[in-house]
C-alpha cells in the first residue's frame, strides 16, 4: 500500500469537525437573524457562531446576517431562495407557523428544512419600575378592568409567541384576549427601550431580554411563563402558575435551512448542532441568556411542528388573527 492512500485511511478515522459522510461546507456559512441586532434571535446566532468557532466545529467561515422585516418573513423567503444550497441557515421562530396562519406569509414552514430546535425561551411580562403595577396580582387586576387602557409592546407582528403569550394570559384571567391594545416594534430591544421611556406600560418578551434591565433596577417583571421559576436574576419572580394563571408558554428557537436538502446534508448540520450543544459554552450561553434546554431532531421535531401549528392556529382564532 504507498503511503498516500495509507495515510488517507488514517485521516478517516481521525476526529475533525463535525461531519456527515459525502458533504461539508466548502464555501461561508451565513446563519440569518430574522430581526434587528440584540434581541433572543441575534443572541442565538452570535452564541452558535462563538461555539461553532471555539470547538473548531466547522470546516468553513461562518457570518451572521440580519434580514429584519415583514415580522421575520424577508428572512425565511431569502432562506427559500437557496433551495438545495445547505450553506445558509436561520434562526427559526414560532412566526414561521404564525404567518402563514395569519395570512402575513405564504410561505410554510414545510418549505423550509427543520434541523433542530436547540431552546424554550420562556415569556415575562414586564413593566416599568415606576409604575403602579407593583406585582402579577396588580396586573391582573388592572388588566380585567380596563385592558384597552394598557399599551402592550412586543416584537415583531401581530399573532407572534409574544402576542400568543399575552393572549394566553388574558384567556388564563378570564379577560377577553382581542382586548389587548399591541403595539409592534421591530425587536425586543426597541420594545424595552419604550417601556423604559414610558412611552408603553407592558412588555412582553423573552427573560433573557429583560434580565439585564431587572438587574439593574430599570422595570419590573411581575410573572414569567415558565412551569418553575428560572435561576439567577429571576429567581424571585413568581411563575405565572404560582399566582394563580394557567400560563406555561415556551417559545422555542430552532435552525432551519432551505428546503430540498440532501440526507447528508441535513445529516451534517444536525451532528454540527449536538456537538455545539454539548460544549461547555453552550452551557454557559443557556445560563447566562435564561434559555431552557430543548434538544430536538428529524422526526420527531417535524411531529412538533405539525402539533405546535394546529395548538397556534387554535389560539390565533381566538385572537381574531387567523385568516385560513
Amino acid at each position: 500500500m504507498n503511503r498516500a492512500c495509507l495515510l488517507a485511511i488514517i485521516a478517516s478515522f481521525l476526529p475533525g469537525p463535525a461531519t456527515a459522510q459525502g458533504w461539508s461546507p466548502q464555501k461561508n456559512v451565513e446563519i440569518v437573524v430574522p430581526n434587528v441586532p440584540g434581541g433572543t434571535n441575534d443572541k442565538l446566532a452570535r452564541s452558535v457562531e462563538r461555539t461553532f468557532v471555539s470547538g473548531k466545529l466547522l470546516g468553513s467561515t461562518l457570518s451572521v446576517v440580519h434580514k429584519a422585516g415583514a415580522g421575520g418573513q424577508i428572512a425565511y423567503a431569502y432562506i427559500a431562495q437557496h433551495a438545495g444550497d445547505p450553506h445558509y441557515l436561520a434562526i427559526g421562530t414560532p412566526s414561521l407557523l404564525t404567518a402563514q396562519i395569519t395570512g402575513a406569509s405564504k410561505l410554510s414552514y414545510t418549505d423550509l428544512t427543520p434541523v433542530a430546535s436547540v431552546f424554550n425561551d420562556y415569556i415575562v411580562l414586564a413593566v416599568n419600575a415606576a409604575s403602579a403595577v407593583k406585582s402579577g396580582k396588580d396586573l391582573v387586576a388592572r388588566m380585567r378592568a380596563e385592558p384597552q387602557a394598557v399599551t402592550l409592546g412586543f416584537s415583531s407582528q401581530l399573532g407572534n409567541h409574544h402576542h400568543i403569550a399575552a393572549g394566553l394570559f388574558m384567556k388564563g384571567i378570564g379577560a377577553g384576549v382581542r382586548e389587548l391594545k399591541p403595539v409592534i416594534f421591530k425587536g425586543s430591544a426597541e420594545a424595552l427601550t419604550a417601556l423604559l421611556g414610558g412611552h408603553i406600560e407592558l412588555v412582553s418578551t423573552g427573560a433573557g431580554n429583560a434580565a439585564p434591565h431587572l438587574a439593574t433596577g430599570k422595570l419590573r417583571v411581575v410573572g414569567v411563563s415558565s412551569g418553575q421559576r428560572l435561576p439567577g436574576a429571576m429567581a424571585g419572580v413568581p411563575t405565572w402558575k404560582e399566582q394563580g394563571v394557567d400560563l406555561v408558554y415556551g417559545s422555542w428557537r430552532m435552525i432551519v435551512a432551505p428546503g430540498n436538502l440532501a440526507p447528508a446534508q441535513i445529516a451534517y448540520w444536525e451532528n454540527a448542532l449536538r456537538r455545539a450543544v454539548d460544549a461547555p459554552e453552550w452551557k454557559a450561553e443557556l445560563e447566562r441568556n435564561f434559555w431552557t434546554d430543548y434538544f430536538v431532531t428529524d422526526a420527531v421535531l417535524r411531529k412538533n411542528l405539525d402539533k405546535e401549528y394546529a395548538d397556534t392556529r387554535a389560539v390565533l382564532v381566538e385572537l381574531g388573527l387567523a385568516k385560513q
